[in-house]
């Protein structure tokens, strides 16, 4: 008996922990936009797009998606995302020139700092406001 009830104990107790989770298209927000103006000054291969899908949970934005229409362009895959808080976007884009490429863009005291790893080439590369100040090329 003390078996069943401390399995219907757990049951009941991770149902009321559930939350409802939900996904919308919809135009950027003004902070959102922001964020990518501000990217997209130093970092013109990160997109500018208008739309996202935002990821809620009990009302709040938890994630932030960006996928692109490819036909017709150099990649295979092309994501975009967008944390929260609205200072930090992640990357990922597939070609044929480049391999995957992906990494993080994140706002810092004003400036623009990217962490950019390159499978292809096998090099790890760290940017602030559009200029390299550490590239490590990996054995």
């Amino acid at each position: 008996m003390k078996k069943y009830l401390l399995l219907l104990t757990i049951i009941f107790t991770s149902a009321s922990f559930a939350q409802t989770i939900t996904s919308k298209l919809e135009d950027v927000n003004a902070v959102q936009y922001d964020l990518l103006k501000k990217v997209n000054e130093y970092y013109p291969d990160i997109t500018l797009n208008k739309t996202i899908t935002n990821f809620y949970a009990d009302g709040k934005i938890i994630d932030s998606q960006q996928e692109f229409d490819i036909k017709n362009t150099k990649f295979s895959s092309y994501k975009i995302g967008i944390e929260p808080d609205n200072k930090k976007l992640l990357f990922e884009y597939i070609s044929e020139e480049t391999g995957k490429v992906y990494g993080d863009v994140s706002l810092f005291k004003g400036n623009v700092l990217r962490t950019t790893f390159n499978e292809k080439n096998n090099q790890i590369e760290v940017s602030l406001n559009g200029k390299s100040v550490y590239l490590k090329k990996l054995k």
